[in-house]
């Protein structure tokens, strides 16, 4: 690599990084209870709608099968009743705002046993995949993959990843400017030589992993305020290790933290989470 397209790491991380300063200083916005501080340039309203009707059309694929009346389906539905009203109560218990309020929650398991993933759209959509439910084993096993799913949505994620995904593009023009091509060269030279974007590796992936960290975090949260036994959160992660059968990517080329680090933050967590976040009453 010649010279002309090496820059400094930290000038370069600074460039591009996604912080509330500068253009995005009006931007900002708070997690709930974790309290980090968040780029929102999108406005809620817009991706709630926007995320409503990509589940509408979904249920009305042809691609997938629903199964509208079953037992598994009835758990879901009450796992997630009972996640969403004790969020709701937490934070007005609090005196806060609750995050939820606008939400329309609905639910949705399909058929699907190669698939072990469930999803949480912004505005509360959720969908769980028949395949996930033999990693989840138990009704508290699911409540932590449900309660996962419903606080990326608390914490809205998908607005602060759209709101990154602009920041990225805005600071690196912004930067290539300043540092003559640099950002762009660089990215392209390391592209070309290792077949991967290194803004992805170095900016995206470790953002993902961080949202997705908080929402183990305040998925045990919610758990643990419905009431659940968040202790089960650990073995489902062990299971979800074993149905992975060792293939899982380096956690730097992943979005998601490795099973093993999941594992180690949850057991640090669970012990003052049970006592800061008893169960309410409903």
């Amino acid at each position: 690599m010649s010279k002309s397209h090496i820059i400094n790491r930290r000038k370069f991380l600074g460039f591009i990084g996604c912080s509330c300063g500068g253009l995005f200083l009006n931007s900002c916005a708070t997690v709930p209870i974790t309290e980090r501080k968040q780029l929102s340039l999108y406005p809620e309203s817009v991706i709630n709608r926007q995320a409503a009707q990509a589940y509408d059309k979904l249920k009305n694929s042809k691609k997938i099968k629903l199964i509208n009346k079953s037992k598994d389906l009835n758990n879901i539905i009450d796992i997630g009743n009972k996640i969403s009203k004790s969020v709701s109560l937490f934070f007005k218990n609090q005196n806060q705002e609750d995050p939820t309020e606008n939400f329309d929650w609905e639910y949705i398991l399909i058929d699907n046993k190669k698939v072990k993933n469930a999803w949480c759209m912004p505005g509360g959509k959720i969908a769980v995949y028949t395949g996930i439910l033999d990693v989840a084993k138990n009704t508290d096993g699911l409540a932590t993959i449900m309660g996962h799913e419903i606080a990326h949505a608390v914490a809205k994620h998908s607005v602060e990843r759209m709101s990154a995904a602009m920041a990225v593009n805005v600071t690196t023009q912004i930067a290539d400017i300043f540092t003559g091509g640099k950002i762009s060269q660089t990215r392209n030279t390391v592209g070309r030589a290792t077949g991967m974007d290194v803004l992805q590796l170095g900016v995206m992936n470790p953002f993902g992993r961080k949202q997705e960290s908080e929402a183990d975090y305040l998925g045990l949260i919610f758990s643990s305020l419905s009431g659940y036994n968040i202790k089960e959160s650990t073995n489902l992660w062990e299971r979800m290790k074993k149905a992975h059968k060792g293939k899982e990517p380096p956690q730097f080329l992943s979005t998601h933290p490795s099973s093993t680090n999941r594992i180690n933050n949850l057991n640090n967590w669970i012990p003052k989470i049970i006592i800061d976040y008893p169960p309410v009453k409903i």
